[in-house]
């Protein structure tokens, strides 16, 4: 809502409330993976090939986003599979890649635990107004990509290199 009072900021409180979202949210995806019988990472690539939509994803595409080598999202698809989250579907494109689609059954599954809290966010996206919402997607989007620059940083384990 327009002129609803927030409270005062500057970069440290940020930081801090940042930090405890973030690890408000991994104790929750634990949670979640383990309830739907999947560790983290193949919980969040599962949620990468949801998100992918009709475009299926690669393996290559998988462990570019998970930011994994092809050997271990090789390991990821194999327990998804296993698991019954996801099918293998050659490319037609080139028979020699596969694309990893969604297993129906296993996107309801997933959608029924999230459900709650997705709506609980939604409603608090709700008191937030349109200015206010572009602000947080920006910083969102923004604090994502930083994310996946230090990703990048730390993967390349370079001892000369900042993280």
């Amino acid at each position: 809502m327009d002129g609803t009072p927030r409270p005062p900021a500057d970069p440290a409180r940020a930081l801090s409330a940042m930090d405890n979202l973030i690890a408000a949210h991994l104790i929750g995806q634990q949670e979640l993976a383990r309830r739907l019988g999947l560790n983290v990472t193949d919980l969040t690539c599962f949620g990468f090939v949801l998100e992918a939509g009709e475009e299926l994803l690669t393996a290559g595409d998988l462990a570019a986003r998970a930011h994994v080598t092809t050997g271990a999202v090789t390991g990821i698809l194999n327990r998804l599979e296993r698991a019954g989250y996801v099918t293998r579907r050659p490319d037609p494109a080139d028979r020699r890649r596969v694309r990893v689609a969604p297993v129906p059954a296993a996107v309801t599954r997933v959608e029924a635990v999230y459900a709650g809290h997705y709506k609980r966010v939604m409603e608090l996206f709700a008191d937030y107004s349109p200015e206010e919402l572009s602000v947080i997607t920006d910083w969102f989007t923004r604090a994502t990509g930083l994310a996946h620059e230090y990703l990048e940083k730390l993967n390349r384990n370079d001892p000369q290199e900042d993280c």
